[in-house]
């Protein structure tokens, strides 16, 4: 792990500080369950989401894809080879196609028979849950286009529950970008694995506000600048919150977590 804790302190001092001062961890609503809660119950499905409300959670992130016929499915791969009991591009399917699918039982046969829910469904279900939505946009190589992707939704996600709160994330800044010209409202956060060195300039091109950073690759200077410039940072995916606790005091935002119940107690 990067702990890389330095901005004129180095590990022992970082520990003597975190000793001396209140340890302190993400308000409930910055803690996010990582395709709902993955790791009680099968991700990106109504159960997940359900798991995540009942553990006490605010937000949920979830990925999104589209079938062959367009119709917008909540899943992380190109396939839904590794979390169903079927085999299959998505862009070998179409909307009649996800009856068949058992995303639940590769899990646990507790989960038999939860199925791969389309966007649509998925953004009733958790207005009903009064959970709020973080979508990553994630472009597939048998979209047609981006345009096509983020068009779809933008649409779905504005017959949202009054209530439903969103922001939207992704690798690819050109998501982003097209997200805030459909509707500029929108909380943008660009997703990275390790920091890129002009990622200031990125963000002001999107422009976007917030980082969603691999925990692995945040760092005390980082989270300094960030809050100097008002950027918020939340850090995926981590699951021990030890490893957060030297990062609260410098302005680590929130949590992207599959256990939130880890952060929540």
């Amino acid at each position: 792990m990067t702990l890389a804790l330095l901005s004129g302190h180095n590990m022992k001092d970082t520990m003597e500080m975190t000793v001396s001062q209140p340890r302190k961890g993400p308000t409930r609503e910055e803690v996010q369950a990582h395709r709902g809660a993955s790791a009680v119950a099968p991700e990106n499905t109504i159960a997940a989401f359900k798991a995540a409300a009942e553990q006490g959670c605010k937000w949920v992130e979830l990925d999104v894809a589209l079938l062959k016929d367009g119709t917008a499915v909540v899943i992380h791969d190109g396939s839904v080879d590794r979390c169903s009991s079927s085999h299959g591009q998505l862009a070998d399917m179409v909307a009649a196609d996800l009856s068949g699918i058992d995303a639940g039982s590769w899990f646990s046969k507790e989960f038999s028979g939860e199925a791969l829910p389309t966007l649509s469904y998925a953004i009733e279900r958790l207005g009903e849950l009064h959970l709020n939505i973080n979508v990553e946009i994630k472009q597939h190589a048998h979209h047609k286009s981006l345009a096509q992707l983020t068009g779809t939704v933008h649409a779905h996600l504005r017959q949202r529950a009054p209530h439903t709160q969103v922001m939207i994330s992704s690798f690819d800044s050109n998501a982003l970008k097209a997200m805030h010209e459909l509707d500029p409202t929108y909380e943008l956060a660009m997703l990275w694995s390790d920091l890129p060195r002009d990622w200031a300039d990125v963000l002001a091109s999107i422009p976007a506000g917030t980082i969603h950073l691999n925990y692995k690759a945040l760092s005390i200077a980082f989270l300094e600048e960030a809050s100097r410039r008002g950027i918020k940072v939340r850090a995926w995916t981590c699951n021990a919150p030890q490893l957060l606790v030297p990062f609260w005091d410098f302005g680590l935002t929130g949590v992207i977590t599959d256990d939130p119940s880890h952060f929540l107690t």
